[in-house]
């Protein structure tokens, strides 16, 4: 088994590949199901590590977006892994508050599943996010 030198967390990736961001692949630890993909800046990376929660930066907001903290829907880091390339991240995470990690209500972001060329719904939705409030950030379902 190779060991590489001790680095810091934060300084073995490589943000600057991407403008700054690097994609993150989040897997439920206990059933490894792919909950969402995501992007972190070096502070949502840091402030990940400090909490124990997954932190995120939104592209489209462009700021720090703390996973749950509208919803209370959080996710509990219990591994972190960096790619090859040291340019992605993957977290598996324990979810927390409704157990749905997609802003749609779903456990998963990965619902719909393209069947003779059109998309479909194959997941159950568990939570109509619309409980969250109307200004949750998404559409309630209709």
């Amino acid at each position: 088994m190779q060991v590489s030198a001790p680095i810091s967390a934060g300084e073995a990736i490589d943000f600057a590949k991407a403008g700054g961001v690097v994609p993150v692949v989040t897997i439920d630890v206990h059933s490894g199901r792919l909950l969402m993909l995501a992007y972190m800046n070096r502070e949502a990376f840091e402030e990940s590590l400090r909490s124990g929660h997954a932190c995120y930066f939104s592209r489209s907001r462009q700021r720090l977006w703390r996973k749950g903290e509208e919803s209370g829907n959080i996710q509990v880091i219990h591994e972190i892994r960096l790619d090859c390339d040291n340019d992605t991240v993957l977290l598996a995470v324990e979810q927390r508050g409704d157990r749905v990690a997609c802003h749609e209500g779903y456990e998963s972001c990965f619902f719909r599943r393209l069947e003779d060329g059109v998309w479909k719904v194959v997941d159950p939705r568990p939570v109509d996010p619309g409980k969250y409030g109307e200004h949750y950030g998404h559409k309630a379902a209709k």
